[in-house]
């Protein structure tokens, strides 16, 4: 157990640069979406896509002051069909769990209703309804860190956009998802008597945008004006960095700067039978380390690699310091997204952390000898 304690008070030291699944590259020459796009394909993976406020804050660093804006991989399908999504990144919609109120969603009115209300009478179903975005309203923020509020009714009225860029300001997000308007933590504390109208924003949404490399990710950063903007003729979006990042749809046939990614170019499997520390010293002498996870999107970048190996599990740079009694990334990440399996971890000493290679891709402790395929960081 002393390797455990030492590791931990070195590791800061030795990895003080966090490793990314994905790289961002700024392509400094003009040209429309479509060629941007093709640019990308071949040289690179794709038009960036983006899937959280980390990835935006990365965005937003790659200008020196000089880059006004570029096109980044969102796309709006002018005839596609409408998709419901929660605007808090990794919370799916799933149509077989929702919670329509009868004769919702009716997309009423000429400019249609594509964000998501509860209705202001506290109850514990909390049905869903739409109503224009442009709306001014009250909404509910969540906030995953605090754990004696998590939710913020706040009595403010803006609309979707700036609501949504409220609660991403000074809590997480909008309330999304099922689970989190069921939680009956919503009604305490709450006062909907106080709320100015009848109806609540929360973080559903629908639109026809889609990510140029076929993703599915709910993340969008508009500019606060964008759901008055949004009839005009730009069905390509780009980000303004002078404008914080923000979003602007703009004709796809003027000629800008790009940004491209990598999606999974910092991954390697290595189909290799060894132990955990097997695994780790590999990938610290042929590579960078073991893998981490710190979100529910690098969970789906890593586990795209895992379902290609050959064993039912995969080690991850996942660990359990027994003395101290805690799980830990090597890379000195804080363990705050989780994916354990059922009834999973329970604590024991020489156990470090594996991902199935397939199902549902969870976390399982595993004895530290055992030996797995392993995923590192290149």
């Amino acid at each position: 157990m002393q390797w455990c304690v030492f590791f931990l008070t070195v590791m800061a030291q030795n990895y003080l640069t966090a490793c990314q699944l994905y790289e961002f590259h700024y392509i400094n020459e003009n040209k429309t979406w479509t060629e941007a796009q093709q640019y990308c394909r071949e040289k690179h993976t794709d038009l960036v896509t983006v899937t959280n406020m980390k990835d935006m804050k990365r965005l937003i660093n790659i200008s020196d002051g000089d880059i006004k804006e570029a096109w980044i991989g969102l796309y709006d399908q002018t005839h596609g069909t409408r998709t419901w999504y929660w605007s808090l990144p990794g919370v799916e919609f799933n149509q077989s769990e929702t919670n329509w109120n009868p004769g919702e969603p009716n997309n009423y009115g000429s400019e249609g209703e594509n964000c998501g209300i509860i209705w202001k009478e506290a109850n514990p179903s909390f049905k869903w309804g739409d109503l224009s975005c442009n709306e001014k309203k009250n909404f509910i923020c969540y906030d995953e860190n605090n754990s004696s509020q998590k939710y913020h009714l706040i009595y403010e009225s803006m609309n979707w956009t700036e609501a949504q860029s409220y609660c991403r300001e000074k809590h997480t997000d909008l309330i999304s998802g099922l689970k989190q308007l069921k939680d009956g933590e919503v009604n305490k504390g709450l006062k909907f008597t106080a709320v100015n109208s009848m109806y609540i924003f929360t973080g559903l949404f629908s639109d026809t945008w889609r990510w140029s490399d076929g993703s599915n990710f709910s993340f969008r950063h508009w500019n606060l004006q964008f759901n008055n903007q949004r009839k005009n003729s730009g069905q390509c979006a780009m980000t303004v960095f002078d404008n914080g990042g923000r979003w602007r749809n703009e004709n796809c046939t003027e000629r800008k700067p790009f940004i491209c990614n990598d999606d999974d170019s910092s991954l390697i499997l290595i189909k290799v039978n060894k132990t955990w520390e097997g695994a780790l010293t590999y990938c610290r002498d042929h590579h960078h380390d073991l893998v981490t996870i710190t979100d529910s999107d690098e969970q789906r970048l890593v586990q795209q690699k895992a379902q290609f190996a050959s064993t039912p599990f995969v080690w991850m740079g996942l660990r359990y310091a027994c003395t101290l009694d805690l799980w830990f990334w090597v890379s000195d990440e804080v363990v705050s997204y989780k994916n354990w399996a059922k009834d999973e971890p329970m604590d024991d000493c020489d156990m470090s952390g594996a991902m199935e290679t397939g199902g549902g891709y969870k976390w399982s402790k595993k004895n530290d000898l055992e030996e797995f395929n392993f995923i590192c960081f290149k």
